[in-house]
């Protein structure tokens, strides 16, 4: 009896602000540049709206990885929310690093609406670093799994 190895395919949670980083992904696609399907964008207004729960509550969940992708500090659409987002992903680092997650997981990175290029490398790299870090086993007792 031979067991199949499955390949690992990390689940990437992106949040990306509606201005500029959803933008940018939206660039990506319609340019045809490829990222990997398992991240799955979450959009929102400002990346100042992303509540560091928000990011804990993936992890909770079952993502190996998040990221926080954000209008470039001084574009912001709202003047200075990408700063507040800054301070805030400063502060969850820390946190995290108290929880035992790796800070290689989380990533903070600014995207403007007319960089899909950059976007797509954004992610294939995130992703590539998720997939040589494994699976996040740190909160698996905490996690929401169907039971077999």
């Amino acid at each position: 009896m031979q067991i199949e190895k499955k390949e690992f395919k990390p689940l990437i949670v992106a949040f990306c602000c509606n201005w500029c980083s959803y933008a940018g992904a939206d660039l990506a696609g319609s340019g045809r540049m490829s990222y990997p399907a398992e991240v799955k964008i979450i959009r929102v207004p400002c990346s100042c709206r992303v509540n560091p729960a928000f990011i804990l509550r993936a992890f909770q969940r079952g993502a190996d990885g998040v990221i926080l992708c954000g209008c470039h500090p001084g574009d912001c659409h709202y003047s200075t929310g990408n700063y507040y987002a800054r301070r805030r992903m400063t502060l969850l680092f820390g946190m995290l690093d108290y929880l035992g997650i790796e800070k290689e997981r989380t990533r903070v990175e600014w995207v403007s609406a007319a960089e899909g290029a950059k976007f797509a490398s954004v992610m294939n790299d995130f992703v590539s670093k998720i997939v040589s870090l494994g699976e996040n086993k740190r909160l698996e007792d905490l996690r929401c799994k169907e039971q077999k």
